[in-house]
């Protein structure tokens, strides 16, 4: 079986964003559940600090037409921003996403090509 292994570089969102429509894994903080059990607006919630696979926008417009600048947008819609500026889940760092497996330099691969790309890395040989 071929060695799958990747390096992560994580860079701080606070010092550099990537390049507007560049897939990303965001490292996520906030409070879940956000709003208090007593219906405030008081975050009693669990602190949690996560990895999902999100794009970042330079402009973004969400489903209810808010524009949204600088920001990360998860498959779900769901906007997110840097961490320091005003959000309930801010991201506080993120890493390019690595390309597939299979000696392949793309992050996808649509339609006809699939078949040949998983065959490529499924017979993938380690790199010597």
């Amino acid at each position: 079986m071929a060695k799958l292994d990747v390096v992560v570089t994580w860079v701080d969102a606070r010092s550099a964003l990537p390049s507007s429509g560049t897939p990303v894994a965001a490292a996520i903080t906030g409070r879940y559940p956000v709003d208090g059990d007593d219906g405030s607006d008081t975050a009693l919630g669990e602190e949690f600090w996560l990895v999902r696979p999100m794009y970042f926008a330079t402009l973004h417009f969400g489903e209810d037409g808010t524009e949204h600048r600088d920001c990360f947008v998860d498959s779900d819609g769901v906007v997110r921003l840097p961490y320091g500026l005003d959000s309930a889940e801010t991201v506080t760092h993120w890493a390019e996403l690595p390309t597939l497996p299979g000696g392949l330099t793309a992050r996808a691969v649509l339609g006809e090509g699939v078949p040949a790309a998983l065959h490529s890395a499924w017979s993938a040989q380690p790199r010597t």
